[in-house]
């Protein structure tokens, strides 16, 4: 055994040693193995290298794969990557543009080839960065949201909800941004609050002297507006509902309606409507039939409906309108006003409400299951998580989970980039009617199915990501062996980051009830985001981004995983610094020098042999037991950080400082020399079976060079965990 461990050298012939045994896959697991355990990762993006986040889920989700496979259940862990459609093309879009080329300058089909082989180039970066952190998983069955089957079964999903009507095409208020000129769903809007200014407005009454006063953060939308809004309870304005007043840019005739929903307290206690910008105008634009103007064109400059504005982009024409309103006497006054502005999560660019047609999918509205049971998507997910179905750990991200699902707005789920998943949708010219059609024969056949026109045209849109990742643990299994579903679903565990309960998680837990008639999972565990020492956020711009790779190249894999996975706890934020990973690099070496010093002094010992104990060495291997019950109840508890303290302390603290010590006499002088080695070789056996989950590489190292109990496994990686 060398003196000194060299993770650099060690590490690669390792997991070359456990890849060639095929115990990464279930099928060619030693044994009768009933009980399966799955995992299906979370794909990450096939855009960029992994970063200190991704090290994360792969260290915890291997932690439980490897503990699962050594308790001798039936462990599929199965990986992949997602094709991130919105995502990596921004992605590729800015690579492009420091090269100086534009994406534009290509045809879609060349910019869709173009942006695969920069997918397939990063796919193979990301599969050997999780071979470097240990990742155990089956890559015989390894699955990418772009693959043919996976897209086959995406479209079977879109297929059913259109049968069941929970697909439709229609006109919506929907999250738009100017720079990348695609729709958002409402969880890709980051909302911040920003200094701003209210605009008190003033709207001449028809007819009649004086005027009614609007307070407003965007006059530039005014001459959108089709009528003012007063709340019916409030006192001063009754009598004016009904009249007219004159809009003070276009000088077009609009009236004044009463709406519950508008808000006493702000402003003037009068709203100005404008359906086609604003969400809350939109509804109540719907619930009184006002007409709509739409003002601002997608390219995000106003047309003619807005008058003088017309050609201005959004800046130009609120200063533009300011001064209008100065000249006509119109602007009563101006106030400081802080408000929550919406920005694209991607180029920080302000999100614009925009009227457009878009395919949604109906969240709240309820249909027929396979049991005769009228409910929604969302009932699905809020039933299965209130009735303990699925488990949220931590648990109080349960109760935010069911708050926020039962606010759910239907789901847009198209998007105007050219990389994805294309919308399998059609649109007749003849009879004005949207259809889906999975198989494309539409296409090929070039008629309408409902008044066989042949003026029809196919949706250019592509899927939201989320459409495809959503429906990712089913998908991932059906497109495998056709006994893995059946095998391995629901699965297990889904881990990965709070941050993504709503866009992913909720959205896997409604669609895999909707197409299985299962849950997708038993148990969704959180982990938090990646801190640096002084709990700062990681980011490029402030320069303290920790590198995995860089990191395991300097101190190794195993110390890495160690700075990860202790005081990391279910939902809270992790911190992790060079100096923290150090120190566990120091644990790694100790556990070699420890193991080396025993190995030096088990020349003449048999592990089949059992010599007589003395009643120290009983205590000690029983403190041994202790252990393995406590560290086994903490994982099956989902308490990683706490069985890996307890870890650390025994094997340093208990062992390497206290116990070798005492039988380096005995050993030396030769008393109860037999029982010394025993107790020594139990517990680094069955330490090193411990530790493994945690520590994978370095204790397989030293289990390769261990003398054997009869029974023992040559491999760690499939020895029996401690009953």
């Amino acid at each position: 055994m060398d003196k000194i461990y060299n993770h650099q050298k060690t590490e690669k012939k390792i997991y070359h040693l456990w890849n060639k045994s095929g115990f990464f896959n279930p099928d060619k697991l030693p044994g009768k193995r009933k009980e399966p355990f799955c995992i299906i990762m979370p794909p990450p993006n096939a855009n960029a290298p992994l970063h200190i986040g991704h090290a994360v889920g792969i260290t915890l989700e291997d932690l439980m794969t490897r503990y699962q496979r050594m308790k001798g259940k039936k462990t599929l862990w199965l990986p992949g990557t997602d094709h991130a459609g919105f995502e990596t093309q921004v992605v590729f879009e800015k690579k492009l543009a420091s090269e100086g080329k534009s994406g534009y300058s290509m045809n879609r089909k060349e910019f869709y080839k173009a942006v695969l082989e920069f997918t397939k180039k990063n796919k193979k970066t990301v599969k050997k960065q999780l071979k470097t952190l240990g990742a155990s998983c089956d890559w015989s069955r390894e699955k990418f949201t772009l693959d043919k089957d996976i897209q086959k079964i995406v479209y079977q999903t879109l297929e059913k909800l259109w049968q069941d009507g929970l697909l439709y095409k229609g006109k919506r208020l929907t999250n738009y941004c100017f720079h990348h000129q695609t729709a958002l769903s409402e969880l890709e809007v980051k909302y911040q609050k920003e200094k701003g200014t209210l605009y008190f407005v003033k709207y001449a009454l028809k007819n009649k002297n004086g005027f009614i006063v609007v307070a407003t953060t965007r006059p530039e939308t005014i001459p959108g507006d089709t009528a003012i809004a007063v709340n019916p309870k409030d006192e001063k304005y009754q009598k004016l509902v009904g009249k007219i007043v004159i809009e003070p840019i276009t000088e077009r005739e609009i009236p004044i309606i009463s709406d519950k929903r508008v808000e006493k307290d702000f402003g003037t206690g009068a709203l100005k409507i404008t359906p086609a910008h604003d969400s809350l105008d939109w509804e109540i634009g719907q619930g009184h039939q006002l007409p709509i103007r739409e003002t601002l064109t997608l390219k995000g400059l106003f047309n003619e409906l807005a008058g003088p504005l017309a050609g201005l982009n959004i800046t130009q024409a609120r200063e533009k309108a300011i001064q209008l309103l100065k000249e006509k006497g119109a602007l009563e006054k101006e106030e400081e006003y802080y408000h929550e502005v919406g920005h694209c999560y991607k180029c920080q660019g302000i999100i614009e409400p925009m009227l457009m047609n878009q395919w949604f999918i109906a969240m709240t509205k309820p249909f027929k299951n396979n049991r005769g049971e009228e409910l929604s998507l969302r009932d699905l997910a809020l039933k299965a998580v209130k009735n303990g179905e699925i488990k949220i750990i931590p648990k109080n991200f349960e109760k935010v989970f069911l708050h926020w699902m039962k606010n759910l707005k239907d789901w847009n789920i198209t998007r105007q980039i050219r990389w994805g998943i294309k919308m399998p949708a059609f649109h007749c010219e003849n009879c004005q009617r949207d259809f889906i059609d999975t198989s494309f024969k539409i296409k090929k056949q070039k008629k309408c199915p409902y008044c066989s026109s042949e003026k029809i045209s196919a949706d250019q849109d592509v899927l939201d990501t989320w459409v495809s990742s959503g429906q990712w643990p089913f998908a991932a299994l059906m497109a495998n062996k056709e006994k893995d579903f059946k095998t391995f679903y629901p699965t297990s565990v889904m881990e990965t980051g709070w941050d993504i309960l709503f866009f992913w998680v909720a959205r896997m837990v409604m669609l895999g009830i909707y197409r299985t008639g299962k849950i997708p999972f038993k148990t969704v565990y959180l982990h938090g985001l990646v801190r640096d020492k002084d709990r700062q956020k990681m980011s490029k711009s402030k320069g303290n981004v920790i590198n995995p790779l860089s990191v395991i190249e300097n101190y190794g894999t195993d110390a890495l995983r160690m700075a990860l996975i202790i005081g990391n706890t279910a939902g809270n934020d992790i911190v992790i610094s060079e100096e923290k990973i150090r120190g566990y690099r120091n644990f790694t070496n100790k556990i070699w020098n420890a193991s080396r010093f025993v190995l030096m002094n088990l020349k003449d010992f048999s592990p089949s042999k059992k010599p007589a104990l003395t009643s120290k060495d009983k205590k000690i291997l029983k403190d041994l037991e202790k252990t393995e019950k406590k560290i086994t109840e903490y994982l099956e508890q989902f308490h990683f950080s706490l069985a890996g303290e307890n870890l650390y302390h025994y094997f340093w603290h208990t062992f390497a400082d206290k116990i070798i010590e005492q039988m380096k006499t005995r050993i030396r002088e030769n008393k109860n020399k037999a029982s010394a080695q025993y107790v020594l070789y139990q517990i680094l056996s069955r330490s090193l079976v411990l530790l493994h989950p945690f520590m994978p590489f370095v204790t397989e190292a030293i289990w390769q060079k261990l003398p054997k109990e009869k029974g023992k496994n040559n491999l760690l990686i499939i020895e029996k965990w401690p009953n």
